[in-house]
């Protein structure tokens, strides 16, 4: 039995089986390479599913992390610190919002949105109104709590953990009649929309403009809040700090989470003037949300993803990432923007290629049935480049 075999024995007699893994154990890594116990390398076109934003192990980002746990680990939300102050400080001024809850998940930064959305209806609509129900889209994917899992507008996730939590309806993404037919179905009882710019793990499905322009128009209408749940797309993923941007919108609410802090657990409910005072003292909370080191690792990141040229950099690298693609007979087309990418492919099983690409030295991620790539956003045209080398050669074969 080798290193890597006894590891995964080890693993595996202890961890409840809730993965479907890879026979690979990564052991180190160094920019966008990884490395196992083997010694093997491998260039990550996954980033950990897009939050290694920085890649692995960035020199500044490691002396940010370093520095705080020598200072102080983890204190209590009953005080403060500077670093999760200065970090706050540093988003909301970047995104414009007023003010943000920490959290360390994408789901716990969507539960703390919807319990937002329902609470600013309660405060001012009453409870009579029973103005609570929330409309997501289907395709959608928003966590894997029972309030996240009931909010995702996907079959395949309602099983098992019934009962389900009640107050979400879905509506099909990118169909404005369905969107104005299950706003009136649920008249005065709506008290926010809830979407993805880019369905991720729906298998990166980009919204249409002018289906965003509707969400928006009809909130605003009714005084429906908006929830853009950002935690895949968000921190410079598509070449904006937030999606959001590039369809010209501004949700009530956004939430982030993965390339947030570099590769240490985060979630961020971010709100607007709206709805920055919902959320009273003892209404919601997180033992390890703010932790200091993970906003010194936070702040490591908002330093670089801040930057106008590092965002068009992002741009111009997703662009040739696509032209690439293109090149490749066996892809049928390329979804997403920037550098969250979906591949269409004519015939290849994508799981199948998956395995065919860590066994040839690439990681990469699958979303239903694309191959999904969400690669550190300081990846060079050059790696780009020698992955797509060994992507090709797997899809040439038999």
């Amino acid at each position: 039995m080798n290193k890597t075999e006894s590891t995964i024995e080890k693993f595996n007699e202890h961890v409840v089986p809730s993965y479907g893994r890879y026979d690979l154990v990564l052991e180190h890594g160094s920019s966008r390479t990884a490395v196992d116990e083997e010694g093997r390398e491998y260039i990550d076109f996954g980033s950990g599913i897009g939050t290694n934003s920085l890649g692995y192990c960035d020199e500044k980002w490691v002396e940010a992390v370093c520095a705080q746990a020598h200072a102080i680990q983890h204190t209590s939300n009953y005080y403060y610190t500077k670093v999760q102050a200065d970090f706050a400080a540093k988003l909301c001024e970047l995104t414009g919002y007023s003010k943000l809850f920490f959290g360390n998940s994408g789901a716990e930064a969507n539960e703390c949105a919807i319990k937002t959305a329902r609470k600013y209806s309660f405060d001012k609509y009453g409870r009579d109104a029973q103005r609570n129900v929330i409309i997501t889209l289907v395709n959608s994917f928003h966590g894997r709590t029972i309030a996240t899992l009931s909010a995702t507008g996907q079959d395949v996730f309602h099983n098992y953990f019934f009962p389900f939590v009640e107050g979400f309806v879905n509506v099909e993404a990118n169909n404005i009649g369905d969107l104005r037919a299950k706003l009136a179905e649920n008249e005065g009882r709506v008290c926010a929309v809830m979407f993805e710019c880019i369905q991720g793990e729906g298998g990166v499905v980009t919204l249409d403009k002018e289906f965003l322009d509707a969400i928006s128009e009809e909130c605003a209408a009714k005084d429906i809040l908006m929830i853009c749940d950002e935690v895949q797309t968000g921190v410079g993923r598509t070449g904006k700090f937030l999606c959001c941007e590039h369809f010209g919108i501004r949700p009530n609410i956004v939430t982030l989470a993965k390339g947030l802090a570099g590769g240490i657990p985060i979630g961020v409910c971010l709100c607007d003037e709206k709805t920055c005072d919902v959320l009273t003292a003892g209404t919601h909370g997180s033992t390890f949300g703010g932790n200091p080191i993970v906003c010194a690792g936070g702040n490591a990141v908002l330093d670089r993803v801040s930057d106008g040229d590092f965002l068009g950099q992002v741009t111009a690298k997703g662009e040739h990432f696509r032209s690439r693609l293109a090149e490749i007979d066996e892809v049928e087309g390329v979804d997403g923007i920037g550098l969250m990418i979906g591949v269409r492919l004519k015939s290849k099983d994508a799981h199948d290629v998956a395995k065919a690409c860590l066994d040839n030295g690439l990681l990469i991620l699958t979303a239903k049935d694309k191959l999904r790539f969400l690669p550190p956003l300081t990846i060079t045209e050059e790696e780009i480049d020698k992955g797509l080398e060994i992507l090709k050669k797997v899809l040439a074969k038999a």
